[in-house]
């Protein structure tokens, strides 16, 4: 007979130290508010300060801070390795979740859609995380966002799934590369999901066509990619490095039905 083992503690992230990139909306907020309800100490980033001022109201916990940095750029990456070293904390987890979207076919994308992708998606998560590598704790957890599109070829969707693919990669080296220090790195790559981000994309009509694309015949929700992360964060997973969780809804395989 199976007996379930899993215990409370090894779900617990009680005064762990968080940093989630893009934390001020959608997945990166619904993170943010579950690593403090499982009692952590949060840091997000976002490029606005309303934004943020917005989340810690949300919130509104002593545990949680905000900080303005745009990890599109070494200097906006700056700001938060001099936060996180003045703190003089070392970090538990490290949740890479900053990204931008624009869709358009090949022939009409521009250069600027590129760079901005690119700069925010790829180069961002790359350059935080090896800025951050020394002020990681040995044992600590590192996520990155990806998504199911790195696998897959909606038409319009070139450079962002490009992006997404070259993130899946990045991740892949690094659990290599960090397993020596103990520090487990994944991805989550998700379906279409309930957020802000989506909302600003996509009309009422392309979202209920996304979401009849998936096995579950619904878009997921922030709060449901959020406990996915708190999982990989916690003792719980503490066998799983490397992997690409994927939280579509069973889009992909209804897809290939």
């Amino acid at each position: 007979m199976y007996h379930n083992n899993l215990k409370i503690s090894e779900m617990s992230l009680t005064n762990k130290n968080v940093v989630i990139t893009g934390g001020s909306t959608g997945i990166g907020l619904a993170t943010a508010k579950a690593f403090i309800n499982a009692g952590a100490n949060v840091v997000i980033t976002g490029r606005s300060a309303d934004n943020l001022q917005k989340a810690a109201s949300a919130i509104n916990s002593p545990n949680l801070k905000t900080l303005v940095s745009d990890t599109s750029n070494l200097d906006g990456i700056s700001v938060l390795e001099n936060y996180v070293a003045e703190n003089g904390k070392k970090l538990d987890v490290l949740f890479l979740n900053a990204a931008i979207a624009t869709f358009k076919p090949i022939e009409h994308a521009t250069e600027a859609d590129f760079d901005a992708q690119f700069n925010t998606n790829v180069k961002g998560h790359f350059f935080t995380l090896q800025k951050l590598l020394p002020h990681l704790a040995d044992g600590a957890s590192v996520v990155f966002t990806s998504s199911i599109v790195a696998t897959a070829s909606g038409a319009g969707t070139g450079i962002y799934s490009a992006t997404k693919g070259a993130i899946n990669k990045i991740a892949q080296i690094a659990a290599n590369e960090l397993a020596e220090r103990k520090i487990r790195v994944n991805t989550v790559s998700l379906g279409p999901i309930q957020t802000p981000g989506l909302d600003g994309v996509a009309t009422p009509e392309a979202k209920a066509n996304l979401a009849a694309s998936t096995a579950l015949q619904r878009l997921g929700t922030a709060d449901e990619i959020a406990n996915t992360v708190l999982f990989l964060c916690s003792d719980a997973a503490s066998f799983i490095s490397g992997a690409d969780i994927t939280v579509d809804g069973g889009a992909l395989t209804y897809m290939m039905k």
